[in-house]
């Protein structure tokens, strides 16, 4: 299953194993118990060095082909291409491990999934409008009349080219805009495509992100999404995905975001704002998702701590200028716990590793600091990306007009 993302040959991803020994086939969950890193227990020991160069072998396989064990990601590729770039960039291997021949590859790839016509990027080459991904050969795919744009997949290839330092030069702005304007729905949320597809609040997280790297909200109705958003708060203090729905550690990242997003000066901008018992509840529900046992976080009430989560729960509070409330050394800790030795970083200590934990642990990292040792670049938690990715696009993007 290449994604295909270019030729690795080039690349040097540092030592890594067969992904049948890493990833192997039929691999299922806790298939890895007691292949992870041992660190330890007691609160005052060391945090070990994050293994990087181990990660980004990781990745670096996974951009090569996803192993059988990963089957379910495949209709993701380029979510696949955002994780493994952004944890290129985040652990500074972007400019130092990636050759200008995959650098263009990849980036060809990229704009390969581009639906200029109808404003962003899908998926991968496979996927089309109401057929599945079997009877639709690559020709057929490439189509505009087949290939609907989908906005999660346009926000994931914005920030990959962004990691490739791509200057957008085949970007269509107004299109963009359209696009993005298309997929609101009546209630104010925002599905995945234009005219229909899931809705909920990581679909609205997207939309908002582009109009910021655009600088143009006038393509959506925003007095409405923001009356959306506010319906899926809970009386915990989070965000359900939908409204009525269960307080969530990533759709209420989604909401903080989104809701910051909006500009000061904007004529909505006070219909974005938190009030003071509203963040004081958002920050409470979020710290009490940390586990005082692990120092993990989880992603519901009640639930297990999954690494993913330091993410979302962790730039959720960086979002709310909380950061000093979680409990950064434990939750590196538990991190550190979850990476597998031969590199990556799964969900829970123990199991396989994946591309979307991996990057989620070392962006977590990255915002929280909890050890002087892991090296990373400064993150934005806002738009996800580190600050030389987000302001390089901003650039780009606002002189592109």
């Amino acid at each position: 299953m290449p994604l295909p993302l270019g030729n690795k040959s080039d690349v040097d991803f540092g030592v890594g194993v067969s992904d049948d020994s890493d990833l192997g086939a039929g691999a299922g969950v806790g298939a890895g118990v007691g292949v992870g890193v041992d660190i330890g227990d007691h609160p005052s020991s060391p945090l070990p060095l994050l293994n990087s160069s181990g990660h980004v072998a990781h990745c670096g396989r996974c951009l090569d082909g996803l192993p059988s064990s990963l089957v379910e990601m495949d209709a993701s590729r380029m979510a696949i291409a955002f994780y493994c770039l952004g944890t290129l960039d985040v652990t500074n291997y972007a400019e130092r491990k990636i050759s200008s021949t995959d650098r263009e590859s990849w980036k060809e790839w990229i704009w390969d999934q581009y639906v200029g016509e109808r404003g962003g990027f899908r998926p991968g080459p496979f996927m089309g409008s109401g057929d599945s991904a079997e009877l639709l050969s690559e020709t057929e795919a490439t189509t505009t009349s087949t290939a609907p744009p989908h906005l999660i997949m346009t926000y994931c290839a914005l920030l990959a080219l962004a990691t490739l330092r791509d200057d957008y030069a085949k970007l269509d702005r107004a299109a963009l805009a359209r696009m993005v304007g298309a997929c609101q729905d009546a209630d104010g949320g925002f599905a995945t495509m234009p005219g229909g597809g899931d809705a909920d609040l990581r679909m609205t997280y997207c939309a908002f992100v582009v109009c910021a790297l655009l600088d143009d909200w006038s393509c959506i109705d925003l007095a409405h999404a923001l009356k959306y958003i506010q319906r899926c708060r809970t009386y915990e203090g989070g965000y359900g995905q939908t409204p009525q729905g269960e307080s969530l550690g990533g759709p209420t990242y989604c909401a903080l975001a989104a809701l910051h997003l909006v500009p000061p000066d904007h004529p909505y901008a006070p219909a974005a704002r938190l009030q003071p018992a509203e963040r004081h509840a958002t920050v409470r529900w979020l710290v009490y998702m940390q586990a005082e046992a692990t120092g993990g976080f989880s992603g519901r009430t009640n639930k297990l701590a999954d690494a993913c989560y330091g993410f979302w729960c962790g730039a959720a509070l960086a979002i709310l200028g909380a950061g000093d409330f979680l409990d950064a050394r434990a939750l590196g800790r538990y991190l550190a716990q979850c990476q597998y030795k031969f590199g990556g970083i799964s969900k829970a200590p123990g199991e396989h590793p994946d591309p979307y934990h991996t990057y989620l642990s070392i962006a977590a990292a990255a915002i929280v600091s909890p050890d002087p040792g892991w090296e990373l670049q400064a993150l934005d938690p806002i738009i996800n990306a580190t600050h030389e990715r987000r302001d390089g696009q901003r650039r780009m993007y606002l002189l592109r007009r």
